[in-house]
């Protein structure tokens, strides 16, 4: 290893973690010490905003050292400042965490950051008309939206509310017409109808395929039924109406 390079990794290390590397050798302890604290600071500061229901309810002491065992541990490889939520989505996911966490973080943090995402995703919406028949022409979805699978009620959880049992919860995450983000709770067969409607099926033939999969007794009075969830979801601003 070359003399550059190697003072190169010796940096990275000592930054990653400057309590347990020593500074690289001829480094003032001073000029290096204003630099980890730039560096970490940088790196909190955009978790800070993205997560901020999960910093109130950790508490802000184990909050802070999670944040320094993420900056240390976790090897992400985005040059983007703004996928840094995400990386720490995965950390809480994927690492083997040494510091006692809730079981219920990882689920937070997730739908934390489906709000960040929605609110920023670059979408166009395809042709379509926001009045039409439901049932009879294939429904367009809202494409500036998040569909959430989770253990836990994670839209219900603050510093004032939380939950010891996992309960499963169902939520569609999306931009609204005025820009901005909402959410609507659903149930397990709402969640399949929606999956459903995104291959490009009709209202009817949605609800005839869930009336087979349901083994339905009465297949017309489920078509009844998806009709009027399926206005539902538009006034709500989920779906938007059908292609043309």
């Amino acid at each position: 290893m070359l003399a550059f390079q190697k003072f190169q990794h010796d940096l990275a290390q000592h930054l990653r973690d400057p309590h347990h590397t020593p500074r690289p050798f001829g480094v003032p302890a001073r000029r290096m010490a204003v630099y980890n604290e730039l560096l970490f600071n940088n790196i909190c500061g955009f978790v800070d905003s993205c997560f901020p229901v999960c910093r109130q309810m950790l508490g802000e002491g184990p909050w802070r050292r999670l944040c320094r065992t993420f900056y240390r541990d976790w090897p992400s490889h985005t040059p983007w400042f703004r996928e840094i939520p995400r990386e720490f989505v995965r950390y809480l996911s994927e690492h083997a965490i040494a510091q006692p966490l809730p079981r219920w973080l990882a689920d937070l943090a997730h739908y934390e950051w489906t709000e960040l995402v929605v609110d920023v995703m670059d979408v166009s919406l395809p042709a379509h008309d926001p009045r039409g028949d439901l049932m009879q022409a294939p429904v367009l979805l809202n494409p500036a939206r998040i569909d959430v699978v989770s253990e836990w009620p994670v839209h219900r959880m603050g510093q004032n509310w939380q939950t010891r049992k996992p309960e499963p919860t169902f939520l569609v995450v999306f931009r609204d017409a005025h820009h901005e983000v909402k959410f609507t709770e659903i149930n397990a067969v709402t969640a399949h109808v929606i999956t459903l409607l995104d291959s490009g099926l009709t209202g009817q033939q949605t609800f005839a395929q869930l009336a087979h999969e349901m083994g339905h007794p009465d297949p017309d009075a489920l078509q009844g039924f998806g009709q009027q969830l399926l206005i539902s979801l538009r006034e709500q601003g989920v779906l938007l109406g059908t292609r043309t």
